[in-house]
């Protein structure tokens, strides 16, 4: 999902002074502007595909409740320590293995979001082509072109488009409440309750499925609460910022998704009636947050390979390429399972990040330091963390990820010892 560079400019690895930190509002209103965005809409139509509308809410209002969870604890030793999270991981991965691990997290997270993006802004392009002018152009080649010019912008000048975010994100969230209200007259209320999905699954199933929407975004989460000005402004800007508008959207995008048979936003948008200037806003929400997803996986990939600075632009191409492709190749298809695979590789992340600071150091910043190298400990824990959100069957996934991440780094941490 896309993030605010603007906010965090200023300083990139080194401690937010005191007298530049924000009030937690400020922080809130940040994330509150990630969460409204076309993957959030999303999940909504892909929880009611196997779950009915009132479970699914409730799996999402679970899944969020989760995600914050970890989140604070994440942000509220961003606040104490005022660095991102890929300067926290420098202890409980080591330095060299942070910038592999959580460079690599990032990187593949983004490139795959990217796919996502530029094959709905292809599917909305087609759609309008038809629409509009009669003609049928595959949605593959329309991925390909927006995933092109998507890419461009990010390379030469993503900057120009933060006007334009101004109006396509508040434009987005009234598109979302208009499909609301069409889907709630044109179906009721009454035989909403009575939908029955297609393709059933858990309930489990799908908390876990909306862990792994935010899963990234709640794993570096110190890279805004750094900006905290104390540890209970991390944890309100958290709770305020993600919680509501996580379930609003997702709440809208199941109603609007019930009503149209698919979780694919833009048919969506067709089989509810919707107008073309609705497409044009969908392309113009996803062009605004895939550029910085091109722009951030190519810093991810700088820092992976600990290239140099005039090779970002060829890293920021990588990226858009990998996720254009991706986009040509149709993930929009497999969207579910590219969730699965975030929720089962990234909170383990967060149980290390955890058991390291607040149970090994006991959450004093006088205790972190950096750990040179790679600390295996901090990566066989994340590996095994994965295995069993993979493996383990029951349970929550994410849950399970976490859980097993901090046990065996508390475990691995006490057998290897602190070598620094």
């Amino acid at each position: 999902m896309g993030t605010d560079e603007g906010f965090v400019e200023k300083h990139a690895l080194d401690e937010i002074p005191k007298e530049e930190r924000s009030p937690w509002y400020s922080i809130a209103l940040i994330w509150t502007g990630v969460m409204i965005c076309i993957p959030a809409l999303m999940i909504g139509g892909a929880l009611v595909t196997g779950l009915p509308l009132g479970n699914a809410i409730l799996a999402g209002i679970i899944g969020y409740t989760i995600v914050v969870a970890y989140m604070v604890f994440i942000g509220m030793q961003g606040a104490d320590l005022g660095r991102p999270t890929a300067v926290l991981a420098r202890a409980s991965f080591g330095v060299t293995g942070a910038r592999i691990v959580i460079s690599l997290i990032i990187a593949v997270s983004l490139i795959g979001w990217f796919g996502v993006q530029a094959n709905i802004a292809g599917a909305a392009f087609s759609s309008i082509l038809k629409s509009w002018l009669g003609a049928n152009v595959s949605v593959g080649i329309s991925s390909l072109v927006w995933g092109i010019i998507m890419l461009t912008t990010a390379i030469v000048g993503y900057k120009a488009l933060e006007y334009l975010n101004y109006v396509a994100v508040p434009s987005l969230l009234v598109l979302a409440l208009y499909g609301t209200y069409v889907s709630l007259t044109k179906f009721g209320l009454e035989n909403l309750s009575k939908y029955q999905p297609p393709n059933p699954f858990s309930l489990l199933q799908g908390i876990a499925l909306t862990v792994g929407t935010f899963a990234v975004g709640a794993t570096i989460a110190a890279d805004y609460s750094r900006y905290a000005r104390s540890r209970k402004d991390a944890v309100l800007s958290s709770v305020f910022g993600v919680w509501p508008a996580g379930i609003l959207m997702l709440s809208m995008g199941a109603v609007m998704s019930v009503v149209a048979g698919t979780y694919d936003i833009t048919q969506v948008l067709s089989k509810l009636g919707l107008s073309a200037i609705a497409l044009i806003i969908l392309i113009l929400a996803t062009w605004t947050t895939n550029t910085i997803n091109a722009y951030s996986g190519g810093l991810a990939i700088t820092n992976m390979f600990n290239l140099s600075g005039e090779k970002r632009a060829l890293a920021t191409a990588v990226a858009g390429l990998l996720g254009t492709i991706l986009a040509v190749a149709g993930i929009l298809n497999y969207f579910i399972k590219w969730l699965t695979i975030l929720t089962a590789t990234i909170p383990p992340v967060a149980g290390v990040l955890i058991a390291d600071y607040w149970i090994m150091r006991r959450a004093k910043a006088e205790n972190w330091k950096e750990y040179p190298g790679i600390n295996w400990a901090g990566i066989g824990a994340w590996i095994l963390g994965s295995l069993a959100a993979i493996k383990i069957p029951w349970g929550i996934a994410p849950i399970n990820g976490i859980i097993t991440a901090m046990v065996i780094y508390y475990i691995l941490y006490r057998v290897i010892g602190e070598r620094t």
